[in-house]
């Protein structure tokens, strides 16, 4: 089925995965996680749906695939960056049954095992979420100081990297400065991480920005392999890691909107919920318009 001709409720979601034939390591917000052998690991992007680091339990039908061919997409673009952690083998080298294979098709890869760092790597372009928080406090980002008076959603001078540290399933990640992530890291590996991380948000912007799309911000995650090199990982630029904004509804002093799961976002905030597990169900027009936000920025960004 090609997903970006058929509609997206043509697509069965899936919550969750059943793969008896591999052993499962984990189940993130979105991925579930299979070992393969020693060297490499079955990542599956699931249709799961977080919302203020909670599951939700109506996922988006298709959003796992949207998000994998987004993924794969960047990992070739930007190869000359960093190396990432795609592997080059294929789910006809596993041992699945005909019914685990049609679980995987499209929304899986096989990637080389990977020491990962104990940090996420943020580039922000523009102010807006925690950052825009940050500064109306402090005037500064995670310890970045930053000129007076930038509004709400503002383009930044330079993009900024600001660090978090990564929070297990239903934490909040908490955003740390640079001397942290030294003390985590080492200053040769921190440099590496955000010289990469820099070159990795401008090149994508540049290529975002001539086809319409504006990354205000975006998180990377990197590992080490057995040589100690530094390797891209997990998802990339997609708009469960990033925000995309619409450069033709692009106004500084108002929130854009976003490519992403916003209006699941509004919805949660007209509920009298308290944003802690078990979250609620979502309507199936708020799953539909997310639905067409994802699949309108693979299109634009892929074609």
């Amino acid at each position: 089925m090609d997903m970006l001709s058929d509609p997206l409720t043509q697509v069965p979601a899936l919550q969750e995965t059943r793969i008896d034939s591999l052993p499962l390591l984990a189940r993130g917000k979105v991925r579930d996680i299979y070992a393969v052998d020693e060297r490499h690991l079955l990542i599956v992007a699931t249709d799961r749906l977080s919302a203020f680091d909670v599951i939700l339990p109506t996922p988006i039908p298709g959003k796992g695939i949207l998000l994998t061919r987004i993924t794969e997409f960047w990992f070739r673009l930007l190869a000359d960056v960093v190396p990432n952690h795609l592997s080059g083998r294929t789910l006809d080298e596993l041992p699945l049954t005909v019914a685990e294979k049609q679980q995987l098709t499209g929304r899986s890869m096989i990637v080389r095992r990977l020491r990962p760092l104990p940090v996420e790597a943020i580039v922000r372009g523009y102010l807006i979420g925690s950052g825009w928080k940050d500064y109306q406090a402090t005037g500064a980002v995670c310890g970045i100081a930053l000129p007076r008076n930038i509004p709400l959603a503002g383009r930044l001078p330079e993009p900024v990297f600001t660090p978090s540290t990564k929070a297990a399933v239903g934490g909040h990640d908490i955003n740390i400065d640079l001397p942290h992530m030294e003390r985590l890291l080492g200053t040769d590996l921190s440099r590496q991480v955000i010289t990469a991380s820099q070159e990795l948000y401008r090149r994508a912007a540049e290529y975002a920005q001539v086809r319409g799309i504006i990354i205000a911000d975006t998180k990377f995650e990197f590992g080490l392999d057995e040589n100690d090199q530094l390797v891209l990982m997990d998802e990339i630029l997609t708009p469960d890691s990033s925000r995309f904004w619409p450069q033709a509804q692009y106004q500084p002093g108002t929130s854009p909107p976003s490519f992403d799961k916003q209006f699941v976002r509004d919805y949660l905030e007209s509920l009298d919920w308290d944003k802690t597990a078990p979250g609620p169900e979502i309507p199936m027009q708020i799953v539909g318009k997310t639905a067409e936000k994802y699949l309108e920025v693979v299109k634009l960004l892929t074609r």
